[in-house]
Formats: structure tokens, C-alpha cells, sequence
């Protein structure tokens, strides 16, 4: 029915019609699909939660003398940085801790900061401090740093996220007798709670489930900036069971995401602390899904109802990965606040943000609007169940230690 080049001509003409993911649901009720899928041009998406998977590079610019940071030691606000790229490029993983953090040593441990909290103050644009070990060099002779830095006397920075926007992913409960800590945050003991973290109908995979749209060069909404699809994402698994309507039952599609961290918000790139569980980012990401078919506008219109996820044991199933799930529960039912577990009504709750994905999705779609941003046509699609490669993710997969 259209093509991007022409629906590009529409928003820079400001004649395209945008809605959220949230709108559409109404709209091809309304119209239904054939008529809404005319009248439409983009839908946009949007998802607010931790994604350990993130972090930042930088280059930091040369002191005088030049000093080699390179195979040295180097911390950001006492948080290690990883030095084994060039003179004065370092990598930041939002998970990184200070050499000084107790862990877990007293359990459960707090993790007041890491990582991703050193990436939103910088994008706060507070100073940190950048401290530097080196062995020295006759072309970097200097060899002991001690500095403050802000983003805007870098030379680069950028956001880089391995793993992102998760295509549907595991409701963890827990069946134990003790509180547990998790990436999925506390989980109290005896099925106490149930929790999930998704935007469901707003969110960005689960509103283009075959990957039609979205590939490599994909340009979206990263972090309060403007970001692109880098490649599929870590632990990418398109070839899991999915429902008639293709969207997948089981954890499936990730991203991998870049963008200029210069352009982004703290609003949209919060550190967290993971109480028992580490440090991590809590990200924002927004997908703008060009109506290039009938087809296309029909993914787009599902809803909460039409999303299943797994219910997952996170006392024994998941830390042994055994393959049991206890059920399958909607979206629309998470969302009421309580669930049925092995009989048990169990209360839920989100450790991503839907009002924060609603927002994501609804400024994406007044950057469409205004003509300030324009759709990308992918260099290459992301792998799909449509391609007939299975890809195994690291929960498939079994490592065997070497005696």
C-alpha cells in the first residue's frame, strides 16, 4: 500500500497521520483494519524499564603530557571502566560496581550505585570524577590522572546497549519459602507476589512481532535522543512458540541499540539500584512502525488481551533452568493487579513504567508531527522466524565448566 520513501514525504510536508500504539487499538476497532491501515501512516511505541544490557563508550580526549589509559586502570565516579580499546577510549557497563561495594557480602546487598548511575548524571550534565592508573609510555609518559570530566568535554560519548527492548519476557514469582532477590526485583516468599516487566500493548517488538518494519538502521527514540538499531540484540530468539496472531508466548527478539549520549535526557536513562541483585539502567526506548500494509496495521493493533507471558518459578525453575512454566497469563490481566497462580490469586506489579511508555510513544509521535523526524528504510532486516535460522539464546544453551 506504501512505501517509507512515501510516507517520509508526508511528514516532512506535515500531512502524516500518527498515532500511538495505544490510539490504534480504538482506531482499527472503529474503522477496522483495512480503512485504518489507509488513513494511518505511523504508529509509535513506546517502553520505559531496567535493561541491564547497556552502558557507554567514551573518548576522553589527551592530557598533556599524553598518558596511556589503555591496558591501565580507570574508574568514573570510583566505578571501573573497562581500558582495553585505545589510549582514551573507555567502556562503561551500566552493572558496574566500585571495587569498594560490598556486594552481597551482607545479603541482601543495596547497590547504591554503579554504572548506570554514573551514565544519567553525566547526561544530567554533572561532572564526574575520572581517575587514572598507567604504566607509562615514551609516546604517553604520564602515568597517574586525576580529573574532573563532564560529557561535554568529551570528544565522543555514546550509548551502546547490547540487549534491549525484550520482545516479551517471564512473569517471576516465587515458590520458595524465603524472600528472594532478583533481577526481577523481591520476590516474597509462598507465590506473595508476581512480577513482569513490559509496556505490553505499547511495546515496541510485541506491536511488529515478525520483525516486517524494524532492522538494522532502524531509527528511534533512545533515551530522550534520536538512537538507531545497531544489530539484532544479545540473546536474540525469534524461533520460540508464538500465538496466531505472531506474537511470541516466550521471551523472543531483543535489540541492539546506539545513539549520541550528547543528545539524550536523564528523564529517559535512570540508574537503579537492584536490592540483592546489582546495579542497572533504566532506559527508554521508542519505535516508530511505518503502515506500509494491511498486514503491518494489524500487528499494531493489539492489545494488552492478545499478549501471553509465561509464569515463571524464579526460587529453583529459573536459577537451575529447568524448563517448567506454571502458566500463561495476558497483559490485560497483569494489569488488573492480580493474577491466578496453582490456584492462588497472587498480586502483580510492574517494574517498567506503562505511563512513561505512553509518553515515549506520544513524544515520538509529536516529533513525527512537527517534521523533525523521519523514518529510516532498514540496511538489512533482523533475523526472523520467517528466515528458517534458529538462533539458541544463552537460556538454550548449556556452558560446561573445564575440569
Amino acid at each position: 500500500m506504501k512505501t517509507i520513501a512515501e510516507i517520509n514525504e508526508k511528514i516532512k510536508k506535515g500531512q502524516a497521520v500518527v498515532v500511538t500504539a495505544e490510539e490504534i487499538i480504538d482506531i482499527a476497532k472503529e474503522k477496522g483494519i483495512a480503512k485504518a491501515a489507509r488513513e494511518v501512516d505511523v504508529v509509535t511505541t513506546g517502553t520505559f524499564g531496567p535493561m541491564c544490557s547497556s552502558g557507554a563508550y567514551f573518548n576522553v580526549g589527551h592530557t598533556r603530557p599524553r598518558i596511556k589509559i589503555g591496558g591501565g586502570k580507570a574508574y568514573l565516579n570510583d566505578v571501573p571502566v573497562y581500558t582495553g580499546f585505545a589510549a582514551v577510549d573507555i567502556l562503561l557497563g551500566c552493572t558496574a560496581l566500585p571495587d569498594d561495594d560490598p556486594r552481597n557480602r551482607a545479603h541482601p546487598g543495596e547497590f547504591t550505585y554503579g554504572g548506570g548511575h554514573v551514565i544519567e548524571e553525566l547526561v544530567g550534565g554533572k561532572d564526574v570524577r575520572l581517575s587514572v592508573t598507567a604504566y607509562g609510555t615514551d609516546c604517553y609518559p604520564k602515568k597517574k590522572l586525576e580529573t574532573l570530566i563532564n560529557l561535554k568535554d568529551m570528544n565522543e560519548a555514546v550509548l551502546f546497549n547490547p540487549r534491549n527492548a525484550y520482545q516479551n519476557y517471564n512473569v517471576a514469582v516465587n515458590l520458595s519459602n524465603k524472600t528472594i532477590y532478583t533481577y526481577m526485583g523481591v520476590l516474597k516468599p509462598d507465590l506473595g507476589n508476581a512480577n513482569y516487566c513490559s509496556a505490553g500493548q505499547l511495546s515496541p517488538l510485541l506491536n511488529d512481532p515478525l520483525y516486517k518494519t524494524i532492522g538494522i538502521g532502524t531509527r528511534l527514540f533512545l533515551g530522550g535522543g534520536v538512537g538507531y538499531v545497531a544489530w539484532q540484540g544479545t540473546q536474540h530468539n525469534p524461533g520460540v512458540p508464538r500465538g496466531e496472531n505472531g506474537v511470541p508466548k516466550r521471551p523472543a527478539g531483543t535489540l541492539a541499540v546506539i545513539g549520541d549520549l550528547k543528545q539524550m535526557k536523564s528523564a529517559w536513562l535512570r540508574g537503579i539500584s537492584m536490592q540483592g541483585y546489582g546495579a542497572s539502567l533504566i532506559v527508554g526506548i521508542g519505535l516508530p512502525i511505518p503502515i506500509l500494509s494491511e498486514e503491518i496495521l494489524k500487528y499494531t493493533a493489539v492489545a494488552d488481551a492478545d499478549i501471553v507471558a509465561p509464569v515463571v518459578d524464579y526460587s529453583e525453575t529459573y536459577p537451575q533452568r529447568k524448563p517448567d512454566v506454571l502458566g500463561e497469563v495476558s497483559y490485560a490481566r497483569l494489569k488488573s493487579g492480580t493474577i491466578e497462580v496453582k490456584g492462588r490469586k497472587v498480586p502483580t506489579s510492574s517494574l517498567s513504567s506503562y505511563p512513561k511508555a505512553v509518553e515515549i510513544a506520544g513524544i515520538l509521535k509529536d516529533w513525527i508531527k512537527k517534521g523533525e523526524f523521519t523514518l529510516t528504510e532498514p540496511a538489512a532486516p533482523l533475523p526472523g522466524v520467517e528466515a528458517g535460522i534458529s538462533f539458541k539464546s544463552l537460556e538454550e544453551r548449556e556452558i560446561v565448566a573445564l575440569s
